[in-house]
């Protein structure tokens, strides 16, 4: 009984994932670009800045599921170059170099990549697209 309950979830749990990943990513791109949720506005013409656009764009798109295995894509190639270059350089491990968000983020992205934004988002209803 209780597996046939969850898997009745799928659907709705998928699309609660994914529009919360990508929001709480755009947060991240909002604190960078704007200032915005306590951070600080990061000049456009540097590796923080190029991060900020990432992030708040690749966030939107992923949530509200717009060529949603493309933007993750992108999103999992920024989190990797930010766990290269800022945290994996500082211990061996994700939990000493403060590196875990990135690769959680990292994962997360990689599995949304692979489940494209399934059927309850933009993509779902673009012309040519096969709905699961």
């Amino acid at each position: 009984m209780t597996p046939r309950l969850f898997a009745s979830l799928r659907t709705p749990a998928y699309t609660i994932m994914r529009f919360a990943f990508g929001m709480l990513f755009w947060f991240h791109g909002a604190q960078k670009l704007f200032g915005l949720f306590g951070g600080k506005q990061q000049p456009i013409a540097s590796l923080m800045g190029v991060a900020g656009i990432v992030e708040f764009f690749g966030g939107l798109l992923v949530a509200f599921g717009l060529v949603t295995s493309f933007a993750a894509l992108i999103c999992m190639g920024e989190l990797a170059v930010a766990y290269l270059k800022v945290h994996a350089s500082k211990a061996a491990w994700p939990i000493e170099n403060g590196g875990e968000m990135a690769l959680l983020y990292l994962f997360a992205f990689f599995f949304i990549l692979t489940e494209g934004g399934g059927l309850w988002s933009i993509d779902a209803y673009l012309p040519g697209t096969r709905r699961r």
